[in-house]
């Protein structure tokens, strides 16, 4: 009796244990779950990735963009030509802590911290002179063309002033990311390796330009970096592909 015991409680594990059989079952089960968690994160995140793509373009779509015509074009490099542009402008200002006040100078002015009181549409890109990161940065926000017309109003703030930007023919690389010091370096030098294969000439200093807020995410943002062409280069003497040339609008 006592054997037959053992023999039944053995076989009582034995029910509770798994067969090969349930546990396939419960493993493709899992798997099947994990399948489903897996498609609606996926969905999730690509709803969120559009949606903010479509945020980032719709921000930037929303504000008037300085005009240029489109000389050349060669994947992520460009020649543009430029009018005259009217600018706010103010130079970087470290206070103790590190910190420059540049934007939000140039953010009052337009605020309606200018002698006629008025407030002023943003407008993109911001133009920055100077080396990324560095104080003696000059920031320049670009005047609407109906404000420029019709005479942009004096700065109250102290260190913002008007001032024009001369049109004329540029080398651009566009570009997104993070735009600092090291990776407008990194831009400019391709950009000058470009126009040296160009056989263009450009002068020694360059700008950076900025197309988008600082909430942008990284990936999506719209940076570059223009050159000045000297009057002797063979892009500015020939005036090639001038007949094709279009008025570019922001992307």
């Amino acid at each position: 009796m006592a054997g037959l015991a053992a023999v039944n409680g053995g076989m009582g594990v034995a029910s509770r244990v798994p067969t090969i059989t349930q546990s396939r079952k419960f493993n493709t089960m899992e798997l099947g779950r994990m399948k489903r968690t897996m498609i609606y994160i996926t969905g999730f995140l690509g709803v969120a990735l559009v949606g903010t793509v479509a945020v980032a373009m719709a921000t930037r779509a929303g504000y008037e963009s300085a005009e240029y015509k489109v000389i050349e074009s060669d994947g992520s490099f460009e020649v543009r030509e430029y009018p005259d542009l009217m600018l706010v402008a103010t130079d970087s200002k470290m206070d103790s802590q590190g910190r420059d006040g540049s934007f939000m100078r140039l953010f009052q002015y337009i605020s309606g911290a200018n002698e006629a009181e008025q407030k002023i549409a943003m407008t993109t890109p911001v133009f920055m002179e100077g080396e990324i990161g560095k104080s003696d940065v000059s920031m320049g926000f670009v005047m609407p063309k109906e404000v420029a017309a019709e005479g942009a109003p004096d700065p109250k703030g102290e260190g913002v002033k008007l001032r024009e930007r001369k049109g004329g023919r540029f080398a651009v690389i566009r570009f997104p990311g993070k735009l600092d010091s090291k990776l407008a370096k990194e831009k400019e030098a391709e950009l000058r390796a470009w126009m040296k294969s160009r056989e263009l000439e450009g002068e020694e200093s360059a700008e950076a330009a900025g197309y988008d807020p600082p909430f942008t995410p990284a990936a999506l943002r719209r940076n570059e970096i223009l050159i000045r062409l000297k009057a002797s280069s063979k892009e500015t003497e020939n005036g090639k592909s001038e007949a094709d040339s279009e008025t570019a609008k922001d992307s």
